[in-house]
């Protein structure tokens, strides 16, 4: 008998292949690890220019995630009763200098959300929670003398003890102190359950009791002061065993009393994580459970890709991940790496996949509809000048109707009018915080919309830019196959021409050999092709739709 699981594997890769549909609303995220400076930092900051080298490594990953189109970072600041920012509660994580305690001479949290928020892209605090180091490291030491009774001894590791009251509570100061000084976009609970080999010696459902206890206590501590703040988790990939599927004894429910679905259930979670490092029948479904017991809030797996490096023993294929990913999406669910290093260093081809294939235009994460659903107002007028190869938009009006009241705005191009805001390939900017983007590349060419959106994400109807802002426009010719060449003035040397999307991203470069150019591979959507002369330096040549 064929099994449910594989009949909707098929079909879900089936209907991808088919429809190859990018949705407009999905959470992309990646945990960025602090711990042990494994994704971040692996400079450390001991002097002025150490300290210049450690935040140009942070933009340089930040940079090449923003190129994937991930749009969430976890970023692990609270690493093990230490911190990657300056605490009056707790001290600073030796990643950043080699010495637990030391101060690395600027703020890496404020840094880290300044330049999440200048790539549109959102930062959330990812807070371990009941893990405390090693029993004599300085986070662990710390604990013990300032809340002796909070700190739990398992072999030569120190935990919070979720049995007692002072946990909750103690977990909560760190989270506002965090939301109260930084501009986080959410906290990402982590390890927020029993320790695996904690002796338990309540029942099971005092157990969840606990941990839930504590969870309810952060989500009123953000939601009292910022609502808008995401609070998330990362539960045990399986909630619980199924009736034809067991977990074999590994599951977040009865194993480590951790009951994330019934979190969401009750309102006190927007969004889960959940650590699906599996592939087959200990994935497929677990993550239909994880989708039909959802509530409405967001559940982006977790996708364990370092198990495609050879060095970490597993070496899975590529296929056993982009075939995870595309049935997530099929159930309308995000996805997530872990870690950081093993997507940016694009193990066994995962992150070419991504950027080239998968994660193709951007994508907004889904609003906080249950928080608030009120729609901004849009921006009251647009403002298109073009000059050379650069157009310039600026607009202005608009009001946020939440409590929020701080606006961002996300750009869209497109060859048509008005301007398809439904279509995620017209997306060339998200969350911009200021009212106004320069875009390389593009003439007047294009009509442009921008839309208001909230710090809930909910977004406001398009405000189009008009008609006679549009030049006429000569499209290349190509028959979705093969591109032909135009004639290249000869005041420009070329031996290479690149296909970038109207966003700018380089797409294809090729080699001149002839006068067409195969876009075969390409999907349907608007790009312009660029000569590159001598000096790499990309010249405008004209621009093409492939419609199929």
């Amino acid at each position: 008998m064929i099994k449910k699981t594989q009949i909707l594997l098929a079909f879900c890769l089936y209907g991808m292949l088919v429809f190859g549909q990018i949705p407009k609303y999905e959470v992309r995220a990646v945990w960025l690890t602090t711990l042990n400076g494994l994704d971040w930092p692996t400079i450390k900051a001991t002097s002025p220019e150490s300290i210049e080298r450690q935040k140009n490594q942070l933009c340089a990953i930040l940079d090449r995630l923003q190129s994937s189109n991930v749009n969430t970072i976890l970023l692990q600041t609270r690493v093990r009763g230490t911190t990657i920012y300056p605490s009056r509660i707790e001290p600073f994580d030796g990643c950043l200098t080699g010495k637990p305690g030391r101060n690395p001479g600027y703020n890496p949290l404020e840094y880290a959300i300044s330049e999440c928020h200048r790539r549109g892209m959102e930062l959330h605090a990812w807070v371990v929670a009941l893990p405390i180091g090693k029993w004599n490291n300085l986070g662990c030491k710390n604990l013990r003398e300032s809340h002796p009774s909070l700190v739990h001894k398992i072999g030569d590791e120190g935990f919070m003890n979720p049995e007692r009251d002072g946990t909750g509570d103690y977990i909560s100061r760190i989270c506002q102190e965090i939301i109260e000084n930084y501009d986080v976009d959410g906290i990402h609970l982590d390890y927020i359950r029993y320790p695996e080999n904690w002796k338990l010696r309540v029942s099971k459902l005092q157990g969840r009791e606990n941990i839930t206890s504590i969870v309810r206590k952060i989500h009123k501590t953000i939601k009292d002061r910022k609502p808008w703040v995401k609070l998330s988790s990362s539960p045990i990939g399986k909630f619980c065993s199924l009736p034809r599927h067991p977990s074999d004894g590994w599951n977040a429910y009865d194993k480590v009393c951790q009951d994330a679905q019934g979190w969401l259930r009750e309102g006190i979670m927007d969004q889960l994580y959940p650590m699906m490092y599996f592939k087959g029948d200990n994935f497929y479904p677990f993550a239909i459970d994880w989708s039909d017991y959802s509530y409405g809030r967001t559940v982006a797996p977790g996708l364990g890709i370092w198990l495609l490096s050879r060095k970490e023993g597993s070496n899975w294929s590529l296929m056993d991940i982009t075939r995870e990913l595309n049935v997530l999406r099929s159930m309308g669910m995000g996805h997530t790496y872990f870690r950081s290093r093993f997507f940016t260093d694009d193990t066994k081809g995962i992150y070419n996949y991504v950027k080239s294939q998968f994660d193709m235009y951007p994508s907004l994460i889904p609003p906080m509809t249950w928080q608030s659903s009120v729609l901004p107002n849009s921006p009251e007028g647009i403002d298109v000048k073009s000059s050379g190869n650069k157009t310039y938009l600026r607009w202005w009006g608009g009001k946020d109707n939440s409590d929020a009241h701080d606006l961002l705005y996300n750009v869209y191009a497109s060859t048509t009018t008005p301007v398809d805001t439904s279509d995620p390939r017209n997306l060339i900017a998200i969350r911009q915080r200021t009212p106004n983007i320069c875009i390389e590349g593009a003439k007047g060419d294009h009509y442009y919309a921008i839309t208001s959106i909230d710090r809930y994400g909910n977004e406001s109807k398009a405000l189009q830019s008009k008609s006679t802002d549009r030049m006429h426009l000569d499209l290349l010719k190509n028959d979705g196959r093969q591109l032909v060449i135009p004639s290249i003035p000869s005041s420009i040397e070329c031996k290479y021409l690149c296909i970038k999307s109207l966003a700018g991203q380089t797409i294809k470069t090729v080699a001149i050999t002839g006068d067409h150019v195969n876009i075969r591979t390409l999907p349907e959507g608007v790009y312009t092709l660029n000569a590159l002369d001598n000096h790499k330096t990309p010249r405008r040549i004209g621009q093409f739709i492939i419609k199929r």
